[in-house]
């Protein structure tokens, strides 16, 4: 089109409103790599080749992100004590500010001298990474350093890192290092801290080998298996509550309206830190043309949607580690009994530079132990784990996997959903994710396909342990929480076993663990896969999470929103989703909590003699709670709702973390009837009470007035402005899941709806499609477009995406940047 004709003249050309011309070179490729930018600096990245579409993307996110993505590099690297100091919080993993910058140094140290990613990266595909994948990224880093060189660091638009020392160009191995990082960060969010702190009985965590048996201090104490399984149970619970989350539907032939299969992706990931997804498009012609958002600096798009594919993930049930229990000497507790014979541990000191408070360097020197299983830990999402009679070490089924970024790129060229699970089951690279997909043949599918640990049923009866049987049974987990596996480690037959099938040793045959197809729906709101659709229960091996179990109420109101969409029951003209359809599924901010339990609650509230409940000694009025509630008949968590700020406090004082069907029900649950029930709740409990009057006395206590609209208390900051956020905790049945939190000292959203996209395809034409990036594309505050899709999303808005030549060629707000 003429825009790349115009452009390509010159080095560096930006082209502001160019016209909407067609030219064969769009059909070609353009000579040099070439970003479009249309509405919300959403970039359309084009070349006519693998490197250069990542010279392309890594310019395109260094522009709108290169704080985030320098702070990226520099954990990766293990150098964040040299530069920030030690005691600084950071987040290796899901959760924010989860560890110190000391123990993630150390923790990236080790996989730096264990040379991991490197061993990884000598592997041929499909072990390493494809030709196409290390092009993308060789470019992306030639992509990146130019944004950087052309910027210089004194002169970046961003405070966070102007200027700073920290600040560097990058190498492909920084970019490998920070993909590994994101695959295997879900074993890091709950183990870094516990490995890189163990050390054995006596020993100080700082000592380079372990203290004379003369001088170590007594062994402590283990707790009962019960009473660690439900410490483990109950963290893990609290960690995922406060961690990554997704919903995603896929819908096929019989329930779209005007299409053949539609799409609904809603991530639920940080609003700050390395794991914003940043959105693009990506264009080779007659190759790749693929739009979506990817993890922030990786050059692919992780969600999102092609000619003929559109495609999701969810954060499944799967524990993305497992442990094992060794059994050491008393006497030199670094060994370790395996088969009748002891082994010693392998030692390994790990240095790293650290900042003083005086501003001099200085060095911090750490011994961590390892096993044949894999590397000892004294603790797991905070529940300490000691070294006594035994040790607890870690298998990561994803420390030794790059080939996730092999499924992402296969996932961008899919054709239909059978393209999909063939991707899937190749190369087995997904990280604890599902995969929920539809096509333009009418098909909807959901797979459960990823890396995942080689324990079936039968190994895990014969190997886990006490703690670990009762961690693995799904009778006494919450729900959500990931069947956590403790194996013997006193028999090698306990390790996972190699399957021929699997892409890896010690992963499960992925032909193993479930997919379904259908031409009706599919979804996930990060349950077990057991429901992805209720007219065909799945089965699989236990490692992968529960069946015949309750479903969370996000999940509920998931399946009961598509069900009464497509059979035209939920009150809205005709029957089948239409792009407005499904928006409407998400943004009307539904809460199933509230569906099934204000009545009782009104009427209960209405009962209290004289209005008045006795709260920890203090008598609570509540009489003016009740006709707030009453009035809240829309069970919506809007920016203009009132009494839902009310009856979010009041869920989590009754809920209070526990099990769903632990609350005062009339009606249990039934696996037969597993969308519907428990249900009815018993308005004459005394924890029904308790539960409204510690609500109204916190809303009073924080002086918060009991019928606020939610826009009033619940909001993001973006520079000095105060944007209302709709939407709330995925424990009140809301689909669209906002989390408030502390940002430097301060109430902000910490996560939650991120990238939302939802996607029609009908029998021919362009798939359509439409976006919002919550906390939209830059993390400057200088940026143009540090707010305006917050905004967008505050007011229930979406982008009309621009994914064909001459859709993009129209935008009013063109601009265009050409690298040569």
């Amino acid at each position: 089109m003429a825009v790349l004709a115009a452009a390509a003249v010159t080095c560096a050309t930006t082209v502001t409103g160019a016209p909407a011309t067609a030219s064969p070179a769009a059909a070609q490729g353009p000579d040099k790599p070439t970003i479009r930018y249309t509405e919300y600096g959403i970039p359309h990245i084009i070349a006519s080749d693998w490197e250069g579409l990542g010279t392309g993307y890594g310019y395109a996110a260094a522009k709108d992100n290169i704080c985030t993505l320098a702070d990226t590099y520099l954990m990766v690297d293990a150098q964040r004590s040299r530069y920030l100091g030690p005691d600084g919080r950071t987040s290796p993993g899901q959760n924010q500010n989860t560890t110190t910058n000391l123990n993630s140094d150390l923790y990236f140290q080790r996989l730096k001298d264990n040379l991991v990613v490197e061993r990884l990266l000598n592997r041929p595909a499909p072990d390493g990474p494809e030709p196409e994948v290390r092009e993308a990224i060789r470019g992306y880093v030639q992509g990146y350093n130019r944004y950087l060189a052309e910027t210089g660091v004194n002169n970046l638009p961003d405070p966070a890192c102007r200027g700073a020392a920290w600040v560097r160009p990058i190498t492909e191995l920084d970019v490998y290092r920070h993909a590994h990082a994101e695959i295997i960060m879900g074993s890091a969010d709950a183990l870094l801290d516990g490995q890189v702190n163990a050390v054995p009985p006596g020993a100080s965590a700082t000592a380079a080998a372990p203290t004379p048996a003369t001088e170590r201090a007594e062994p402590v104490k283990p707790m009962k298996p019960a009473e660690t399984a439900k410490k483990i149970r109950d963290a893990l619970a609290r960690s995922r509550s406060q961690n990554m989350g997704s919903n995603a539907l896929a819908v096929g032939s019989q329930g779209v309206s005007g299409g053949t299969g539609m799409l609904l992706a809603n991530p639920h990931f940080p609003w700050q830190g390395k794991n914003r997804m940043w959105q693009s498009q990506l264009t080779i012609p007659g190759k790749l043309n693929v739009s979506g958002a990817s993890l922030l600096g990786l050059p692919a798009v992780n969600i999102g949607h092609n000619d003929d594919v559109a495609w999701s993930h969810t954060v499944a049930t799967v524990a993305p580690f497992g442990l094992f229990d060794v059994q050491v000497d008393p006497l030199n507790p670094t060994t370790y009994l395996v088969d009748g014979a002891w082994e010693r541990m392998t030692s390994q000191r790990v240095d790293v530079d650290v900042r003083n408070a005086d501003g001099s360097l200085g060095k911090v020197s750490r011994t961590l132990w390892s096993t044949r299983y894999g590397p000892v830990t004294t603790s797991i999402v905070g529940v300490q784990l000691p070294w006594a009679v035994s040790a607890h070490v870690v298998r990561d089924p994803n420390m030794d996997n790059l080939r996730a970024l092999n499924t992402w790129f296969g996932l961008d060229r899919a054709q239909d959903v059978h393209d999909v699970v063939n991707v899937l089951e190749t190369t087995q690279g997904v990280p604890f994710f599902n995969t929920v997909a539809s096509d333009r043949r009418g098909n909807a599918l959901y797979a459960d396909i990823q890396a995942v640990p080689n324990i079936t049923d039968e190994h895990a009866r014969a190997c886990l342990t006490e703690t670990g049987k009762l961690l693995f049974d799904q009778s006494l987990p919450l729900p959500n929480v990931p069947p956590v596996s403790i194996l013997d480690g006193k028999r090698s037959a306990c390790d996972w076993p190699d399957d021929p099938n699997a892409a890896a040793p010690g992963l499960l045959d992925p032909h193993k663990q479930p997919r379904l197809i259908r031409s009706d729906f599919v979804g996930n709101a990060n349950d077990s896969p057991w429901l992805a659709n209720p007219e065909q229960p799945l089965s699989y091996p236990r490692v992968m999470g529960d069946t015949a179990a309750p479903r969370s109420l996000r999940t509920q109101e998931l399946i009961l929103t598509a069900q009464n969409r497509i059979n035209g029951t939920d009150g809205l003209p005709g029957r089948g989703f239409t792009p407005e359809t499904m928006g409407r599924l998400l943004f009307a901010d539904n809460s199933r909590a509230a569906d099934l339990t204000l009545g009782a609650t009104v009427s209960m509230c209405q009962g209290v003699a004289f209005g008045l409940i006795l709260v920890d000694g203090n008598l609570v009025d509540v009489s003016e709670a009740c006709p707030v509630l009453a009035a809240w008949k829309s069970h919506d968590f809007t920016a203009d709702s009132r009494g839902s700020w009310l009856f979010a406090n009041y869920w989590a004082y009754l809920a209070g973390g526990q099990k769903l069907e632990k609350l005062p029900w009339k009606v249990p649950f039934d696996p037969k009837d597993p969308v519907h029930t428990p249900n009815s709740l018993d308005s004459g409990s005394s924890s029904v009470r308790d539960a409204l009057g510690r609500a109204v006395l916190a809303l009073r206590r924080a002086g918060i007035p009991l019928d606020a609209p939610l826009s009033d208390v619940q909001k993001v900051t973006r520079g000095g402005e105060q944007i209302p956020i709709h939407g709330s905790l995925g424990e009140l049945g809301v689909l669209n899941v906002i989390t408030p939190g502390q940002v430097d000292g301060k109430t902000d959203v910490v996560f939650g709806s991120s990238f939302i996209q939802q996607v029609r395809f009908t029998a021919d034409g362009p798939p359509e499609s439409y976006s919002v990036l919550a906390y939209s594309q830059s993390a400057d505050p200088s940026s143009p477009h540090y707010a305006d899709q917050t905004r967008l999303f505050s007011a229930g808005g979406w982008v009309t995406e621009r994914y064909t030549e001459e859709q993009i060629a129209a935008s009013p707000q063109l601009e265009t940047k050409v690298l040569d």
